[in-house]
């Protein structure tokens, strides 16, 4: 078995690897990964980052951007999303967006891996898993950049909140929020005690 064959016995399909997971196991792993990538094995997604497409009956499916992301940020707290998720709440959103969005804590900027466009942003706090809840607040976070009528999505979003007056949307205003996030939400939410929480 030659030392090529050794390195793709370590490669499991679907994933992401960073040249320094795979410097460990070869002593050439510049000329391995230049064989690997000539022979379509791997799929450079970005400087020292590349994939192991799995085979599907379609033809190689890409890694997840869950796993994409893991190996290019070399940790696994982060949390993906997207403007598009926006138009689940049911506030008249309806642009797509071409971009995922990638709360961590290491990086910050917008980075093109493979054909899939991610942008970084730095935050001290996310929570683990999107709500509906932290939705609500990164919409509000964010609204300059959405090509929405700014107007009508905030007197959607104070009628919604209004309506809901959730523990849950004030804990998320709370630790999510940005200043001016956090005034709005006071001023709908006063009744409720938002003023003592956040």
């Amino acid at each position: 078995m030659t030392k090529l064959d050794e390195l793709k016995r370590h490669l499991k399909p679907g994933h992401a690897y960073r040249r320094a997971d795979l410097a460990r196991w070869s002593k050439s792993v510049d000329r391995h990964l230049r064989q690997l990538v000539e022979q379509g094995v791997l799929r450079k997604l970005s400087g020292g980052l590349y994939v192991f497409p799995k085979e599907t009956a379609f033809g190689p499916a890409p890694a997840s951007d869950k796993d994409v992301v893991g190996a290019f940020l070399k940790d696994d707290r982060f949390l993906l999303a997207s403007p598009n998720a926006y138009n689940s709440l049911g506030l008249g959103t309806t642009q797509l967006y071409d971009k995922t969005v990638v709360y961590n804590h290491k990086r910050h900027g917008d980075f093109q891996l493979g054909s899939r466009k991610f942008a970084f942003r730095v935050k001290p706090r996310f929570p683990k898993n999107l709500t509906k809840e932290f939705l609500l607040v990164d919409l509000v976070n964010n609204l300059d950049q959405l090509a929405e009528a700014k107007d009508e999505v905030l007197k959607r979003v104070t009628e919604r909140v209004a309506a809901s007056n959730s523990p849950r949307l004030r804990r998320a205003v709370r630790d999510y929020g940005s200043e001016r996030t956090k005034q709005l939400f006071r001023r709908t939410l006063e009744p409720a005690g938002l003023h003592h929480a956040a």
